[in-house]
């Protein structure tokens, strides 16, 4: 089956960007839905960037009763860690290796391109970060959890080079804390270098977290702050 590039939005932080960032939404919103936390990051001016804000396919999702909506995959039980939609994961997973191989065609080095996401996004940043055969510049999973744990043989031993960022509100109702805490500890047991955050927050981003992730995107693509 032919696929196309998934629609999306693009902001660029200056001219010719050097560094590039894929951000993926969460259920049921869209690629606008991080587009506004860009000037809050508090990048520095000589950081150059492509924001890519992609838009997740409409589909039924199980839980919702079947309601179509923007979906990486369908979520099928209330218990996040029981049962994944592999044939969802893995149709999002080609689609978001396709932006990434744009970007590498626009002549971004894997090592300048960061992948991150909140929530189903998070997830699949990490699902598809974790098995990509060159080190990215990062990998960013807000308020998430790890997709397919049974195929953790998949990861590469390239990603382990890549940094990776994860964030968590310890009062989630949706992706319970404890889903992310264990998710950063089993990455941590195959060896991977995780900044860990946990925020006083439910299933959102907040200010100092907003804080964090500026902070660490300079870091990752070797920016002094201003």
């Amino acid at each position: 089956m032919d696929m196309h590039p998934l629609p999306h939005l693009t902001v660029e932080t200056g001219d010719c960007p050097d560094a590039s960032i894929i951000w993926l939404h969460g259920l049921g919103a869209d690629g606008h839905d991080f587009e506004p936390i860009v000037p809050e990051l508090g990048l520095p001016e000589t950081l150059s960037v492509r924001f890519i804000f992609p838009h997740a396919p409409p589909m039924p999702v199980t839980l919702n009763g079947g309601y179509i909506m923007p979906a990486w995959y369908d979520i099928r039980q209330s218990d996040l860690g029981i049962e994944h939609d592999r044939d969802g994961v893995r149709q999002s997973e080609r689609a978001i290796r396709m932006l990434i191989e744009q970007e590498r065609m626009h002549g971004i080095a894997s090592g300048r391109i960061i992948l991150a996401g909140f929530s189903q996004g998070g997830a699949m940043a990490l699902h598809v970060g974790l098995r990509q055969d060159e080190p990215l510049a990062g990998i960013m999973a807000l308020s998430c959890y790890l997709l397919l744990p049974e195929e953790t043989d998949r990861f590469t031993q390239a990603s382990r080079q890549t940094p990776v960022f994860m964030a968590h509100g310890v009062e989630d109702p949706v992706v319970p804390f404890a889903l992310g805490d264990a998710c950063r500890r089993r990455l941590e047991q195959l060896g991977y270098h995780i900044e860990w955050h946990s925020y006083p927050m439910q299933h959102s981003v907040c200010a100092g977290e907003i804080l964090d992730i500026g902070r660490w995107i300079s870091q990752a693509l070797g920016a002094a702050r201003g």
